[in-house]
């Protein structure tokens, strides 16, 4: 279990919006690493747009993190489902 949990931890998945305007890279265990905000999305004048689009981008690549996280313990456990409550801490 250690060394999955390791595992998860060095794997990095992508969420984009705004067509790409917007990356945002988190670990397996959802903890942004990066973002990468194009200019052109960046207007003092509506933050509100740039927010959305950078929750869309983190829910994005936060539901392909569980999927990682979820096959990496899916191979520490040899394929048994772990009981309601235990596993992963997010």
């Amino acid at each position: 279990m250690a060394e999955a949990e390791k595992n998860i931890e060095a794997i990095e998945v992508e969420g984009t919006s705004g067509g790409g305007s917007v990356l945002v890279v988190l670990n397996g265990k959802g903890v942004p690493q990066r973002f990468k905000i194009d200019p052109s999305v960046v207007d003092p004048d509506d933050v509100e747009v740039l927010e959305d689009l950078l929750i869309a981008a983190y829910n994005a690549a936060k539901k392909i993190a569980d999927e990682e996280s979820a096959k990496e313990m899916k191979k520490a456990t040899g394929g048994m489902s772990l009981p309601s409550g235990m596993g992963m801490p997010f």
